[in-house]
């Protein structure tokens, strides 16, 4: 099937294409290109001047439309990837909090399973957790958290492939060595829910952590100690450049101003935006997985209020916050939420940028930067054409 987008404003990784086309064969970009004279045979699409964008990359999330990764069925994980991809989502890592090991095993096996089918928007399992630091555990599961244990870490990459990414806490007891393990197995390795300082980070860093968790949420910023001052995980994580971040862009979990300050020093080509979305996000439901768990002031709190659990957000929302409330360009707001997360997981080779012979993730916003119509591998998203 061949079918061509006009009249649209258009995101390439050259810049914006105005009055421009693109033009997808079955799950392919065939071309995308300045020109938008009707191509005989296609289906022509009217963007009536919407913009025409990568489809997000989403590289941490629990769940959506009142179902949880954790829940590790297949039922669970289709609706919930099915509610994020009618925001924008294109291509997903469901992502489990802190677990036990059947239950990382189950999920496993249903990753494995959805990412066999043809054209699957599941890339693989992000594990955040168990390894965690119990004094930053926030809206963990604090029973399932303990120190790295290679008895378990080994066999699970020993008996799967579906494992992409796996958070930790670098100052554990272990976690240098589960770094080392896990990064050889070309998993991406993530600080997290931490109170690493700099040595720590310097450590980890060396041994094959390269990515911070929901930055500054569930670590340390600059503190004293007794009237000393020590450099947080924070301000270590910026001061190693080559260390990407990702920010749960809703305006809550990080203030816009500080969001505007990731983007300044951390830069577009090493920040990613991600939902952080638990099982109420993209749906009617005001029930979370974790019966822990409220939803107050348009995000997931602990009952008690202490910390903050998880967002409510969407693929569309992190777009609209960073481009409304940041103040960050366009441009630079969809490269953070699709190209920069395909460089980090290792698929930019197929996904992130609209680019001859890339799988044709497509997202279609208006000027009020609100979902059109979303292409993934070329189908149109159920619910989302609204173009035509």
């Amino acid at each position: 099937m061949l079918t061509q987008i006009v009249n649209a404003r258009i995101l390439t990784p050259q810049g914006w294409l105005k009055g421009g086309s693109v033009l997808v064969r079955d799950n392919k970009i065939l071309e995308v290109t300045n020109c938008d004279l009707a191509v005989v045979g296609a289906e022509l699409i009217d963007a009536k001047g919407c913009y025409i964008v990568p489809g997000g990359v989403e590289i941490h999330v629990h769940g959506g439309g009142g179902r949880d990764f954790m829940e590790g069925t297949e039922d669970a994980f289709r609706v919930a990837v099915a509610a994020h991809m009618q925001h924008g989502t294109t291509s997903i890592f469901p992502t489990l909090s802190s677990s036990t090991i059947p239950m990382i095993r189950a999920a496993a096996a249903t990753t494995e399973r959805l990412m066999a089918e043809p054209d699957s928007p599941v890339l693989g399992l992000h594990l955040e957790g168990h390894y965690f630091n119990m004094k930053m555990a926030g809206g963990q599961i604090p029973e399932n958290i303990k120190d790295p244990d290679p008895e378990e870490y080994i066999p699970l990459l020993e008996e799967t492939d579906c494992i992409r990414r796996w958070d930790a806490a670098p100052e554990l007891p272990g976690a240098i060595q589960f770094g080392r393990y896990v990064s050889s197995k070309g998993v991406l390795v993530a600080v997290g829910h931490t109170q690493a300082e700099y040595e720590d980070i310097l450590a980890a860093h060396e041994a094959g952590y390269t990515h911070a968790t929901h930055f500054y949420n569930a670590m340390p910023g600059f503190h004293k100690r007794k009237g000393y001052k020590y450099e947080g995980t924070v301000e270590s994580i910026y001061l190693i450049d080559d260390m990407t971040v990702e920010v749960v862009a809703d305006g809550i979990h990080v203030p816009p101003t500080i969001l505007n300050l990731v983007y300044r020093i951390k830069g577009i080509e090493r920040t990613a935006l991600i939902t952080d979305a638990l099982a109420c996000a993209a749906s009617d439901s005001k029930v979370a997985f974790d019966p822990r768990v409220i939803i107050e002031d348009g995000v997931c709190k602990l009952a008690d209020r202490s910390a903050l659990a998880g967002s409510i957000a969407t693929m569309d929302r992190l777009i609209r916050t960073m481009v409304q409330k940041a103040e960050v360009p366009l441009a630079d707001a969809v490269r953070m939420a699709s190209e920069t997360p395909a460089r980090i997981m290792g698929v930019l080779d197929r996904k992130g940028t609209l680019e001859k012979g890339k799988d044709a993730d497509i997202l279609a916003l208006d000027g009020d930067l609100n979902v059109r119509a979303v292409w993934a591998m070329g189908k149109v998203v159920e619910g989302t054409n609204k173009l035509f």
